[in-house]
């Protein structure tokens, strides 16, 4: 069963869906198959890879709350190897709507089980804040990657979304783990932003992943095309530092990386990918 991560910050703007898009589809593209699970009513996960689910559509809302099949709401993205759970603003009705069901809290847990064999990995990007769809991700995931903004409060946004996975820990999912920690939106020439990494990575240690997303324009475009920022301008800052992430990422999780996966070839495959 591929590995599920969910990547949370109870903090908003911290580059936590753009993370979500981009990280799965580098693993993508170095073909590793990937589900992204988007569990955010905002649906920015799914804008951000073409898609806009009109009011018929099934979105991950069915899944939890309509008892469809998840194998009926995966939608095939551009990217090879990428399939797409979309969301929709209907998701926020499922918070009220999940209230008064048994093991509430175990639903989108229970949808996925059995049914994700086919992937190595399934991320989900969560709502910024704790409620019961965040909660229902938590408890389905093995580990949470948490994006971390290079600004002042960044660490007091963490301490706030540690305390929820410990609460998560101790009484609904005692396996989860913490994946590690991305600091994104990182600007070289600020010396907050300096001071930030120093102490992130004082603090927290290995927990840290070495690559650092930096603040890049192609990312910030990428979204409006639909598209992730690796397919969008492979020979950006932001495409390379996700690709780097996601080397770090499989490394630190044992995963082979292909020797088709050289540098060159990566980048032939994602011009073969955008000119087809």
């Amino acid at each position: 069963m591929g590995k599920i991560i969910a990547i949370a910050n109870q903090k908003g703007g911290v580059g936590k869906t753009t993370t979500a898009i981009n990280l799965a589809a580098a693993l993508a593209i170095l073909e590793k198959k990937v589900l992204l699970i988007d569990a955010d009513p905002q649906a920015n996960a799914s804008s951000g890879l073409g898609f806009r689910i009109e009011e018929d559509d099934y979105s991950i809302y069915d899944l939890l709350v309509n008892d469809a099949h998840l194998e009926d709401i995966i939608l095939e993205t551009e990217v090879p190897n990428l399939h797409l759970v979309p969301s929709s603003i209907d998701l926020v009705g499922a918070e009220i709507e999940l209230v008064n069901l048994e093991e509430r809290e175990f639903q989108m847990k229970e949808k996925l089980n059995g049914k994700i064999d086919a992937y190595d990995y399934v991320i989900i990007d969560c709502l910024p804040s704790l409620g019961l769809i965040t909660l229902n991700a938590l408890t389905a995931a093995d580990s949470v990657l948490v994006p971390i903004q290079c600004e002042i409060f960044s660490l007091e946004g963490y301490s706030k979304l540690r305390n929820t996975i410990s609460l998560v820990q101790s009484s609904l999912n005692t396996d989860l783990e913490i994946e590690g920690i991305v600091l994104s939106m990182y600007d070289k020439r600020l010396k907050m932003a300096n001071l930030v990494v120093e102490e992130v990575t004082q603090n927290l240690g290995d927990l840290v992943y070495e690559t650092i997303v930096h603040r890049n324009s192609k990312i910030g475009e990428a979204p409006s095309m639909g598209m992730p920022v690796i397919t969008y301008d492979i020979s950006s800052k932001g495409a390379s530092n996700y690709l780097n992430l996601a080397f770090e990422f499989l490394k630190r999780n044992n995963d082979e990386v292909g020797s088709r996966n050289t540098n060159t070839r990566i980048k032939q495959r994602v011009k073969n990918l955008t000119n087809s």
